[in-house]
């Protein structure tokens, strides 16, 4: 019995001693393992003092930052290895290439990104981080046509891998080709529903892809959203614009402009769209301000500077406001007023109206002291130059009818051949300037 208890007392003894013995190494393991990367940084750095070049220093040095993802330091190392590679058979220059693109891209030094990406790509074009971070390269170069490529290949070469089809479907939008990106914004979607940048490109793909009301549901969800808000408020106000719902635009537009976080060139553009959305719905103060705005910010963008003077003007002259802008049947109306206020020595009455598209003609008899005569008038509300052949008509007309005397009426002006061509005819061309002392008489 006492050689069973003894020989219990020596077991438990031993045991404590392995128990004890296990946990001093254990407590010196991270000491240990940090002594290994200090003898790593000390054994590199002595070798590299003696030699830049040296491949006993160069390669556990490289492996040890790229490891650590300390890419500010790897990247030299790497861009050196891949220099010297061709003399030194120590190291392998696909992975000193490869890494040293990596380390680029990591970086956001894109163009030399291409140098050690590019020649990995020559060595190896199967290998998945070659394909993945030349893609990303690309795709950060705004050469979206060359990263589908390459990521449609990662695809093949890993079908699982995440983040692959946000790059293929967004890559594929930037690029024009919305059909095709459709599909991989949609998965993208599937693996991150959070995603708002790929949300917003499957709408627009969806929007150039024929599908606008679908497209439509979802700028109007993401007017809001504080990246691409202003964005949706840009896409949801052209379509409206488009649907002639002037009414419709002017609100997204209007919240489009309540994005301060708004890209610049955003920005300009929808004050741009709202300024033409106020012109339709005759808004023309609201539509001037947003013009200001943009000449505040960019001077010379587009056509603000003549808007603003053509604009300005009939926000002034309310009868020529109505002669360009307003509805036909006010606008006939105006027509009747300025022909009966033509004659001061004579009585003139309305014989015939005729509405076509682009004009409206009104037959007039007028009494003079003396005589009598019949007269036409034609109003067109074009801001352009007309032309030779339509003067040529409405003289053709006048004869027609047998008038004494035709009063063509523009907005615009008339080409030199027009105007020689109405020279010793019954004929008056009256341009805009003279259109504009007529709308004065009229109350």
């Amino acid at each position: 019995m006492e050689v069973l208890i003894g020989i219990v007392i020596v077991i438990a003894f031993g045991a404590l001693i392995i128990v004890l013995a296990t946990k001093k190494r254990g407590s010196g393991g991270g000491k240990g393992r940090q002594k290994g990367r200090a003898q790593i940084l000390r054994d590199a750095n002595r070798k590299l003092a003696q030699d830049p070049h040296n491949p006993e220093g160069l390669i556990p040095l490289g492996d040890l930052y790229y490891n650590e993802h300390d890419w500010d330091k790897a990247y030299p190392i790497y861009e050196t290895m891949m220099s010297i590679s061709a003399a030194h058979r120590e190291i392998d220059p696909f992975q000193a290439s490869l890494r040293q693109g990596i380390c680029a891209v990591k970086l956001n030094k894109i163009q030399e990104a291409f140098k050690g990406l590019g020649a990995a790509y020559q060595i190896n074009r199967q290998n998945f981080d070659v394909n993945y971070y030349l893609g990303v390269a690309y795709f950060k170069n705004n050469e979206f046509d060359k990263s589908v490529p390459c990521f449609k290949r990662c695809i093949m070469l890993r079908s699982d891998a995440p983040g692959i089809n946000q790059y293929l479907g967004i890559g594929l939008y930037k690029g024009k080709h919305y059909k095709e990106a459709l599909p991989y914004l949609k998965r993208a979607l599937d693996e991150n529903p959070e995603n708002k940048e790929a949300l917003f490109c499957m709408a627009d793909s969806m929007n150039e892809s024929g599908y606008a009301e679908k497209a439509m549901r979802v700028f109007m969800h993401m007017r809001p959203d504080p990246e691409f808000g202003a964005k949706s408020c840009l896409a949801a106000g052209l379509h409206h614009i488009k649907m002639n719902q002037a009414d419709k635009a002017m609100q997204d537009f209007e919240i489009g402009m309540k994005h301060q976080s708004a890209p610049q060139d955003v920005a300009v553009e929808i004050r741009y769209r709202y300024a033409t959305a106020c012109f339709m719905q005759n808004a023309i103060t609201k539509g001037l301000e947003a013009l200001r705005e943009i000449q505040a910010i960019i001077p010379n963008y587009k056509d603000v500077a003549s808007l603003l003077s053509r604009y300005s003007e009939l926000n002034q002259n309310k009868n020529l406001q109505t002669y360009l802008m307003a509805a036909s049947s006010d606008f006939v109306a105006l027509c009747r007023k300025v022909a009966l206020r033509m004659y001061k020595k004579g009585t003139a009455r309305i014989m015939d109206i005729s509405v076509s598209q682009d004009n409206v003609q009104i037959q007039l008899h007028v009494d003079f002291t003396r005589s009598e005569e019949d007269h036409i008038f034609r109003f067109y509300r074009t801001q352009g130059t007309i032309g030779e052949l339509v003067v040529r008509e409405f003289l053709s007309r006048v004869n027609d009818v047998k008038a004494d005397k035709g009063i063509c009426v523009s907005a615009g002006t008339y080409s030199d051949e027009a105007r020689r061509f109405a020279e010793g005819r019954p004929l008056d061309l009256v341009e805009k300037d003279e259109l504009i002392k007529m709308l004065k008489r009229v109350d």
